[in-house]
Parts: structure tokens; C-alpha cells; sequence
């Protein structure tokens, strides 16, 4: 772990991350909002599985770099993980219904399903020969991708801490 900022706000916790997208620009800003995330959510101690933390730990790298679209897809697949090891009943659970079904709280639902719906957005691309906004406006689009990814990063560890033991 990386030492933190003072410059940090006191609590991430929730829907906070947003307000402090315009902090977060370098790697150790990034990392301290990692560590603050991690520092305010985690209460207690948590179970995960090698699978979940090999993609939270891929995850912040990607976040950390400034490859918003990686850490966004990687935290998303993480919560994937997470959700189906500790609440998932088969195999093949399709996230959308991992995330209704999930004990979790209803603000974290709602950011997870606008993380998983832009998600696909990006994922599942209609028309790849239609790009002239991605092209007349990249900046746009990395601005977006950079705030969703740091909602990612929130929601990540908002969901893998939310069944804690102490």
C-alpha cells in the first residue's frame, strides 16, 4: 500500500467517489483513493476468492495507469466474481440478475446497473464504422470513461465488502 494523501477527503464511502473525480488525476492520487476507499469501507475482515482478487488487483492496476476502460470491464468482472462466490447458485448467473438478486444495498444496485448498461455500450458495439463523436470528441469520452471508472473502482469495493465479519 501506498501512503495517503491529507489532501484525501474523510469518507468515500457511497456515491462520494463522483464529487472527488476532479482530485483524482495521478498515479499516487490514485492509489490513495484506492487506500481511502479501502481504509473507510472494510470494518472487519472478508473472504474472497483467488479469481476475485486476481481481478480487483488487475482492476486498480488498470485504474492506477489511466486505462479507464480496462478498470472499468476489470472491476465490473470483479464484482462478477465476487457476487457469484458468495451469492450465486450455478454456474453460468448472468450479472444483471447476480446484481438484483445480491443482498446489497439499493444505491449500489443502481450504480452497478449504470456501470454494467455503459459497460456494454462499450462492449457491445452496434455500428464500428460509426465513430465520428469518437472522433470529433475523444476528450468526452475519456472524461466519461475516467468518472465511470472511478465509480468502478467505489462500487468494486462496496460490493466485496459488503458481507464483513469482525
Amino acid at each position: 500500500m501506498r501512503a495517503k494523501s491529507d489532501s484525501m477527503p474523510r469518507n468515500l464511502a457511497g456515491r462520494q467517489n463522483l464529487e472527488y473525480a476532479h482530485i483524482v488525476k495521478d498515479e499516487q492520487e490514485k492509489w490513495d483513493f484506492i487506500n481511502k476507499l479501502d481504509e473507510d469501507l472494510l470494518k472487519g475482515g472478508v473472504i474472497l476468492s483467488e479469481w476475485s482478487v486476481f481481478l480487483i488487483r488487475d482492476a486498480d492496476t488498470a485504474f492506477t495507469s489511466g486505462a479507464n476502460l480496462a478498470a472499468l470491464l476489470t472491476a465490473l468482472a470483479g464484482v462478477e466474481s465476487h457476487l457469484k462466490y458468495v451469492y450465486g447458485r450455478k454456474k453460468r448467473e448472468r450479472l444483471v440478475d447476480l446484481i438484483d438478486e445480491a443482498p446489497i444495498e439499493e444505491d449500489l444496485r443502481e450504480d452497478l446497473h449504470r456501470l454494467r448498461i455503459y459497460r456494454n455500450q462499450w462492449v457491445h458495439i452496434d455500428d464500428p464504422v460509426d465513430d465520428k463523436t469518437l472522433l470529433a470528441e475523444p476528450d468526452v469520452h475519456e472524461r466519461e470513461l475516467e468518472e465511470m471508472a472511478i465509480l468502478a473502482i467505489n462500487s468494486l469495493r462496496r460490493t466485496i465488502y459488503t458481507e464483513q465479519w469482525i
